[in-house]
């Protein structure tokens, strides 16, 4: 199983709701600004704004909210912050590869902050394209198996609208493939009946590298010390734990 999905199912199990929510309608509000200023306010044209709009509605962001960015993203509000879109990339521990996707109205800030992150956690930054080469952006969705999906099942549905990759393990079911085909494959399960516990466009690691240990927890709380920034968009990295030290982590 990718690190994405081993993340996922940690932070679901450590998180605190109303922390995680701030969090994230924080980050959502960015995300919808810049997907507006890139492709304008229209929801229905603009699959990056639609995107963002769904995945607020699910933290239950309030509608006046996801109005206000929109507005501040065409311009309406008046000029308001300048936002950039940066990658920062490195290595955490054990020689981990980790993506940090940003969106920051001061590079400098945020660049100094996500420094002492890595510092601060056993990990290093690298040069621009050291590790982004390990992992390729995908449709991402996982269903777990205790929700009375199975494999054949999703399978079924997702082959036939586009999916590369459908495999089961330690509990869930992943579904891979191309961007392009991340609408099709959402609307082709929530028509079948099967909800997804992920459904992303994220990067996912060609091949993972194995930690447990000191390591697994130290590149754990990386990972939550890089997400409680709100510059940082998203984290990716390719790690792999066993399922039991996973379960005592999640716990811990």
């Amino acid at each position: 199983m990718s690190g994405h999905n081993k993340w996922s199912k940690i932070k679901h199990t450590k998180g605190k709701a109303d922390a995680a929510r701030s969090a994230s309608w924080t980050k959502l509000i960015r995300e919808i600004t810049v997907a507006v200023r890139q492709g304008g306010p229209d929801v229905d044209s603009n699959f990056r704004l639609r995107k963002a709009v769904d995945d607020a509605k699910a933290v239950s962001m309030p509608k006046d909210t996801m109005e206000r960015a929109i507005k501040r993203g065409a311009g309406a509000l008046g000029e308001g912050e300048t936002l950039e879109e940066l990658i920062y990339e490195g290595y955490g521990p054990g020689g981990v590869a980790v993506l940090v996707e940003v969106t920051t109205d001061n590079r400098h800030r945020t660049a100094g902050e996500i420094r002492s992150v890595f510092t601060r956690t056993g990990g290093t930054l690298a040069q621009s394209g050291a590790v982004a080469w390990q992992f390729a952006r995908k449709a991402f969705f996982s269903f777990e198996t205790d929700s009375g999906a199975t494999e054949d099942k999703v399978m079924e549905v997702a082959l036939e609208h586009g999916a590369e990759d459908v495999a089961e393990a330690d509990g869930s079911i992943d579904v891979k493939a191309e961007p392009a085909a991340y609408e099709p494959l959402k609307m082709a399960f929530e028509k079948a009946g099967l909800k997804p516990a992920t459904a992303d466009i994220t990067m996912i690691p060609q091949a993972t590298v194995k930690i447990s240990g000191q390591e697994a927890s130290t590149m754990l709380k990386l990972m939550e010390r890089l997400e409680e920034n709100d510059d940082v968009q998203k984290v990716h990295a390719n790690f792999d734990i066993d399922q039991a030290e996973m379960e005592a982590l999640s716990r811990a």
